[in-house]
């Protein structure tokens, strides 16, 4: 069976790799294979169920729990299995209550705890909540890792030029481009930056709250962090704003003052295609089966909802080759 996935990113890859685990002859094609136009380029990379149920539906923890494992199995050595620490001010303690009241997966360490677990942070905080099963992967990496394990695997890239007809399956991946073709899809602008700095090491993704703009800031390696990431209810897809950088250099320095000193070297700001729900959705529109609304859980959930899709392909292909019954 060949088939035609559209959409390179996160979902588009996954999506492809389970297909041709599978058996399938897949072709991926997509205008941009530099993945930089791409919502998943800017995505923080965070596999945090737990923390994630915060603001999310059941179904978010539940398809999310094995996203480690599901990676580890794709992309193996990709995974830092670290967990996560969610920390907050002094004043804003009763964020960190609320957030503890809707999570679960966590304990509640004190401040010598922090300090062993991230030395850099030592005496900032006086509590945090630590999820140790949580893991996080760099999302740029795990992209260019994927598109090269495929294409050694013999899965084919294209950028234009491909006929449909060739294709016995056609997969939609695109993500935001279908705003405004797929019913009650929406963009979701998320903005972030990256910093450098050797004054500050860190060990594992960090959740810092605050009433109006939680953020995390995510170590890279070599002294780059990864800070995201706004949630504004706009399709405009230009660069950052103003106040979004503020508020997130705010952040980096209310987590430590030496980000004060760090040079920013990219800012960036995507659309994350969501339904209302802002949970994913598999489904068959005339001879096309749709994969998109990843919301904030691209990469969380892209592996179980290529599952899911390459379910609702080979079910569809194996129905329509079976004999009809008088």
């Amino acid at each position: 069976m060949r088939v035609l996935v559209k959409g390179a990113g996160v979902a588009g890859l996954t999506v492809a790799h389970e297909l041709h685990v599978r058996g399938a002859d897949v072709t991926v094609l997509d205008p941009c294979l530099k993945f930089d136009h791409a919502a998943s380029w800017l995505a923080g990379g965070m596999l945090a169920p737990w923390c994630e149920r915060e603001s999310a539906d059941e179904a978010v923890l539940r398809r999310g729990l094995d996203a480690a494992d599901r990676w580890d199995a794709i992309l193996p050595g990709e995974v830092a299995r670290n967990g996560t620490l969610v920390v907050a001010p002094p004043r804003d303690h009763g964020e960190l209550k609320r957030f503890a009241g809707r999570t679960s997966g966590y304990r509640l360490i004190e401040e010598s705890e922090i300090a062993a677990l991230e030395p850099v942070l030592a005496g900032r905080f006086r509590q945090g909540l630590f999820f140790p099963q949580e893991a996080h992967l760099d999302p740029r990496r795990a992209l260019r890792r994927l598109q090269e394990k495929l294409l050694a695997r013999g899965v084919a890239f294209a950028a234009m030029d491909v006929s449909e007809d060739d294709f016995s399956e056609i997969v939609d991946c695109t993500g935001a481009a279908r705003i405004g073709h797929t019913p009650d899809l929406r963009g979701v602008r998320g903005e972030m930056l990256y910093l450098r700095t050797e004054e500050v090491a860190l060990a594992r993704p960090i959740r810092l709250l605050h009433p109006r703009i939680p953020v995390y800031i995510v170590p890279r390696g070599s002294g780059h962090f990864m800070v995201g990431a706004t949630m504004i209810e706009t399709e405009f897809d230009g660069p950052i704003t103003a106040r979004s950088l503020m508020e997130l250099l705010n952040a980096a320095y209310a987590l430590h003052p030496a980000f004060a000193d760090a040079a920013v070297i990219e800012t960036g700001a995507g659309i994350r295609p969501a339904f209302p729900d802002n949970l994913p959705r598999v489904t068959r529109e005339g001879n096309v089966v749709v994969t998109n609304g990843f919301y904030r859980h691209g990469f969380l959930l892209a592996p179980a909802i290529a599952a899911e899709t390459a379910d609702l392909v080979l079910s569809e292909q194996s129905r329509q080759r079976s004999p009809r019954c008088a």
